[in-house]
């Protein structure tokens, strides 16, 4: 063989090898895993099982080689098989209101967001259940974008670790979760009713279920089988119309699921011992924000435990809506309160930095900051 000849013959095999180290596939994740069933050692016993878990979800740790107490040997079998973090990268999108939106990148270069809330006394997170949404609903940006995929349990709980890892608090400071971000988690069930396990399991992150607001756009059969579940979480309902006429025009899957079909499947999840529902209602500018659609709404709910968010619609390119005027919705909320309806109007948080509700559609931003806050602060300090 020539000198040519093995010249290419070897550039030939580096770029074979260099390929099939890109195809290869990731690790598994061991946020996939309920925390009962994290992997340990042959013979080792529940014990192990729980100091793992305590590592990933109390401790926040993303190295399995830091976990000091755990025996060496187990600690490079981890590094070698398994994975902390389900993200390539994860981007800071700060809100002058305090509120962080994230946008992760996944293992396969898809891309999904969460958006961090403090408040005084509490922490809060709204976590995506899929990259996408396959609702389509007509005035939310996610809609807009289509379905991507499901994010898997692991993805799911990860946007919490990775929120708590940025921003450089435990965990186990997380006090509630609403998922509520991309998705339709009742379309991913056992990934969002797995990844909600995880978060309520005490040798997770312990967060008390009523801590946790589940989000549909009204699916009647998966309320029910969530109603069988056990989880006294929250349920919030995206209604956002009385009326099917009015919901079909802006909702593609009311066309299914007509709004009396929902309401019912609502009576039997309270039947079961599920709590008080949200329901959420954006208001769009001549479009169910009329005085008789505030009535047929009360009258809709009557003999339902509920509570309902009137919503301003945030804007985004290209919605062709607009947020109902100030006097609108005011007079919608009293017509449902002399109704004794509960309701409150709710102002989302982070609409400068497409964090708000309705506007998550994986925009880039000036404002972005790769660097996790954690290690700003670090560098500050020293």
């Amino acid at each position: 063989m020539s000198r040519d000849e093995r010249v290419d013959h070897a550039t030939s095999r580096s770029f074979a090898n260099a390929l099939a180290l890109l195809t290869v596939e990731p690790r598994p994740c061991l946020l996939d895993l309920p925390p009962a069933e994290l992997p340990v050692p042959s013979g080792a016993g529940e014990y192990r099982a729980r100091q793992l878990a305590s590592w990933l979800y109390q401790r926040g740790e993303r190295d399995t080689v830091a976990m000091t107490d755990l025996p060496t040997a187990w600690r490079a079998e981890l590094a070698e098989r398994w994975r902390v973090d389900p993200f390539e990268r994860a981007e800071r999108f700060p809100s002058v209101d305090g509120s962080v939106r994230y946008l992760f990148t996944l293992s396969d270069s898809q891309r999904t967001e969460a958006v961090y809330m403090p408040y005084r006394g509490r922490k809060t997170v709204c976590v995506s259940s899929m990259v996408g949404c396959p609702a389509g609903c007509a005035f939310c940006a996610t809609g807009a974008l289509g379905f991507g995929r499901n994010l898997s349990r692991g993805e799911i709980v990860g946007q919490l670790l990775a929120v708590a890892w940025h921003e450089g608090f435990a965990p186990l400071e997380l006090r509630n979760v609403v998922l509520m971000g991309m998705g339709e988690a009742l379309l991913n069930y056992d990934a969002a009713i797995g990844a909600i396990r995880t978060m309520v399991a005490s040798e997770a992150l312990g967060i008390s279920p009523r801590r946790v607001t589940l989000s549909t756009v009204g699916l009647p059969s998966r309320i029910r089988r969530l109603a069988s579940e056990g989880l006294p979480l929250v349920l919030a309902v995206s209604l956002h119309a009385p009326d099917d006429a009015t919901r079909r025009s802006i909702i593609p899957t009311a066309h299914a699921y007509p709004v009396a079909d929902i309401v019912a499947s609502l009576r039997d999840w309270q039947a079961a011992g599920g709590r008080r529902v949200t329901i959420e209602y954006t208001m769009l500018d001549g479009v169910n924000d009329a005085h008789w659609q505030a009535r047929a709404l009360a009258a809709l709910l009557e003999g339902l435990v509920v509570h309902v968010n009137l919503i301003p619609f945030n804007p985004w390119k290209g919605s062709g809506f607009r947020s109902s005027p100030k006097e609108r919705i005011d007079a919608f909320a009293r017509v449902l309160e002399g109704e004794r309806v509960r309701t409150s109007v709710r102002f989302s948080r982070g609409r400068d930095a497409g964090a708000a509700c309705g506007q998550l559609a994986l925009g880039g931003s000036g404002r972005a900051d790769p660097a996790s806050a954690r290690r700003q602060r670090a560098a500050t300090a020293s």
